[in-house]
């Protein structure tokens, strides 16, 4: 979706590429990451995978992680957003542990079943995907914090069409 707002005009961050960035060998958080989970570390990179199957199985170790991660990432979300001056900016956000005061909170839900496929057609291991939205917010919760909710289980031309009614609406108010 925040492809579909920045043809809008708006300046859109992901959360989860700065996550990979971050863990880059010279990236700010890999060193601590590294040497909280040195067995995820190959040949001087974090072998995403590897940590990923560790945190996602344990709730504390994912916590550990976020602790590490989420500081570093709000950094670099807050400087980004900054950059882009008068644009409006759309932060794509994985969890809702980064955010800043006075937001406006877009919600895009999927049903879990349509969220597992799409994580499959991109390569991840269907109980990998499970496990990941397991460790989520539930879509209620979700709810709870939105301003707006664009529902995306049906296709591209229907999720534009969303897009577009909220561009519309974020334009009048």
């Amino acid at each position: 979706m925040a492809e579909l707002l920045a043809a809008r005009g708006a300046k859109t961050i992901e959360a989860d590429r700065i996550g990979h960035e971050i863990l880059e060998p010279r990236g700010p958080a890999h060193a601590a990451v590294a040497e909280r989970w040195p067995v995820v570390v190959v040949d001087g990179v974090i072998d995403r995978r590897r940590l990923a199957a560790i945190v996602f199985s344990d709730p504390e170790q994912l916590e550990e992680l976020e602790a590490i991660t989420h500081p570093v990432i709000g950094a670099e979300i807050a400087r980004r957003a900054h950059e882009a001056g008068e644009a409006p900016v759309v932060v794509e956000l994985p969890v809702p542990a980064i955010v800043a005061p006075g937001w406006t909170w877009i919600i895009v839900i999927a049903d879990p079943s349509v969220r597992v496929q799409r994580a499959v057609a991109r390569g991840m291991d269907e109980d990998d995907a499970r496990r990941r939205i397991a460790s989520q917010l539930t879509e209620h919760e979700w709810r709870d914090r939105a301003t707006h909710v664009i529902v995306n289980n049906g296709t591209m031309d229907e999720l534009r069409a969303e897009v577009d009614a909220l561009w519309e609406d974020l334009a009048q108010s």
